[in-house]
């Protein structure tokens, strides 16, 4: 079985000077609108497609980074130790970073253990969300997908405004699909997609819970 769990927005800190540099020597600083953020001498801030300074897009960049780079002189988190929540590394004690995978507004389906320097992009419109950090439907991105095809079930943790993310990554996968939602309506999904409801009278973070149910054995897959 492979989980999927939604990125949250906070993150930890990473080390002072971690992370890629432009050209001009200028940490670099991924967001959704890089037209829209401040201006920074400290940050220069980009889409991950955008060209870096090599002429390869910064995601390009990045792969090949987490393919080459043994010693991480970047010191980049895996993704799992990015986000602030202790679910993330709690989900990776229990079932493995091979079977943990996130879903990330940034960057795609990515694994637990994928190299993942500091970002600031998401689905939610929320009010306390800046509008730089606003990923839109009609946004270029070319997410990856990290879960290899073998068959195996997938299940989902997150909103429903990662949703279509994560149906048009795994749609080609072959294993079983079974995502869970808190909503009082099933969301609807293609052949392949299984609904279950998550019930729980939180709604803010609700896929939290249902995540540390999963860890705590009260729901089996």
């Amino acid at each position: 079985m492979k989980i999927v769990i939604q990125c949250a927005g906070t993150k930890n800190a990473q080390r002072p000077g971690s992370g890629f540099r432009d050209d001009t020597g200028r940490v670099v600083k991924f967001v959704a609108d890089a037209k829209g953020a401040p201006s920074s001498s400290q940050y220069a801030y980009v889409r991950p497609d955008d060209l870096s300074d090599n002429q390869y897009t910064w995601r390009e960049k990045l792969l090949d980074y987490n393919m080459e780079a043994k010693s991480n002189p970047l010191g980049l988190l895996p993704a799992y130790r990015l986000y602030a929540r202790k679910v993330y590394e709690d989900l990776v004690g229990k079932f493995g970073t091979s079977q943990v995978f996130i879903l990330s507004a940034g960057w795609g389906l990515i694994a637990s253990d994928f190299l993942t320097p500091d970002y600031d992009i998401t689905f939610s419109n929320a009010k306390n969300v800046e509008s730089y950090a606003h990923r839109r439907k009609s946004d270029h991105y070319a997410d990856v997908c990290q879960i290899p095809n073998d068959g195996d079930t997938i299940a989902f943790i997150g909103g429903k405004d990662y949703l279509p993310l994560f149906s048009k990554l795994t749609k080609e996968l072959t294993g079983k699909k079974r995502v869970f939602y808190n909503s009082s309506s099933a969301p609807a999904l293609g052949n392949g997609f299984y609904t279950e409801r998550f019930i729980t009278t939180q709604k803010t973070n609700w896929h939290y819970t249902c995540a540390q149910a999963l860890i705590d054995g009260k729901i089996k897959i």
